[in-house]
């Protein structure tokens, strides 16, 4: 069975930016997502500032919680720069969250 980049963004809202107590969904930080036919995930991501002191604690959620998904077989989280974070990228709830309506 193949996971669904549904089911794993929906896994993914369980990993919160310490710093700032919003999921890196709703924070607007996963970029792309590749999913292959044997369950390998391949997550571009990014942080909030290329001087993120949670950086590692953040990756490592993440693979954590994107294998917690029927079908994973394996994760890998790559880390990009360009485009740079901006609260555009964050959801209608991450701004919410943070009172950005």
């Amino acid at each position: 069975m193949i996971p669904s980049k549904e089911k794993i963004t929906e896994a993914l809202k369980s990993v919160t930016d310490p710093e700032i107590g919003i999921n890196i969904v709703d924070l607007g930080l996963v970029y792309y997502m590749e999913i292959s036919d044997n369950g390998a995930v391949r997550i571009e991501m990014t942080m909030t500032s290329p001087m993120c002191p949670a950086a590692d604690e953040i990756i490592e959620n993440t693979k954590t919680f994107a294998k917690t998904v029927e079908g994973v077989t394996s994760v890998e989280v790559v880390l990009i720069w360009d485009p740079p974070w901006g609260m555009e990228r964050m959801t209608k709830e991450g701004k919410a969250l943070l009172d950005f309506m």
